[in-house]
């Protein structure tokens, strides 16, 4: 019996040192949409500070437009950055030129979490935004805005 036990023990003691393999961060799609007064629109609030504002449905940034999403440093904080493809970056431009005073709605799995003003057309293929989670949960996010960007580049690469 007594060998037995000591099986038991020792697998109990292997079992418990296995280390977990590394999570897969969970993905997080970003989507920016266009403020409008058209009749076609959707009423979206933003969580936090109950602002709603009344956009055009489709994206006009996907998440197959995003290269790149960093956490940044501006005078007012701490926001994300995101980068575009320059074919994005070209038509971001274009709209943002178009469409100054109106609002780009970021949307985080189809939840708006932040809206920044066009006061001007956006150059470099850059879109500055603050959201409205807490600061403490932005790197996290980033980190895994981050992974889905890197998760499309390799699926598109793909298929070419």
């Amino acid at each position: 019996m007594r060998p037995c036990f000591l099986v038991i023990v020792a697998t109990l003691l292997l079992c418990g040192c296995h280390s977990n393999p590394e999570r897969t961060p969970v993905s997080v799609v970003a989507r920016f949409l266009l403020e409008s007064d058209a009749v076609r629109t959707a009423e979206l609030v933003l969580p936090v500070s109950g602002v709603a504002i009344r956009v055009i449905p489709k994206p006009v940034i996907s998440e197959f437009d995003i290269v790149n999403v960093e956490l940044a440093q501006v005078e007012l904080g701490r926001c994300l950055m995101f980068q575009v493809t320059p074919g994005a970056a070209r038509d971001l431009y274009r709209l943002t030129a178009a469409n100054q005073g109106r609002r780009l709605v970021l949307l985080l799995n189809d939840v708006p979490m932040g809206a920044r003003v066009i006061e001007r057309p956006l150059e470099g293929g850059v879109i500055y935004i603050f959201s409205e989670l807490p600061e403490a949960e932005l790197p996290g996010l980033v980190a895994r805005l981050k992974h889905t960007a890197a998760v499309i580049r390799r699926e598109a690469a793909k298929r070419t």
